[in-house]
């Protein structure tokens, strides 16, 4: 009788350590997939950023520059469009992607000569 209270008792600390075990090693697999999110994230902001002073620069040395064009860094890509508002006026959308991750921003010029003039730098969501 006491052999089976034993073997019942290892069984249930068994299985109890198992699922403690187990809810562990899930709990790192989603914690190791949001780092990673995180991570492109911060990647793809970084692509943003980047894009933004290639096109302020592509702004400065070409004011009369409106188009499309795209950079390539660090395992992603970001693209930027500089449209024309009228006068020295322009707005540039950006968008970085580093796998599934998408960060766009938006900023608005109201001059450009003899400085660049910067009304506003936005990230915008989806």
């Amino acid at each position: 009788r006491g052999g089976y209270i034993t073997l019942v008792s290892v069984l249930t600390v068994g299985a109890i350590g198992t699922a403690l075990a187990v809810s562990l090693l899930l709990l790192g697999i989603g914690s190791s997939r949001t780092n990673r999110t995180l991570e492109a994230s911060h990647l793809a902001k970084a692509l943003v950023n980047a894009c933004a002073e290639t096109a302020l620069q592509t702004i400065h040395d070409s004011i009369a520059f409106t188009g499309t064009s795209a950079l390539s860094l660090g395992g992603g890509t970001c693209t930027y469009t500089v449209t024309t508002l009228g006068g020295e006026s322009r707005l540039i959308s950006i968008f970085g992607t580093v796998g599934a991750v998408v960060r766009k921003a938006t900023i608005t010029l109201d001059r450009i000569r003899p400085k660049i003039n910067i009304v506003s730098w936005q990230e915008v969501p989806d």
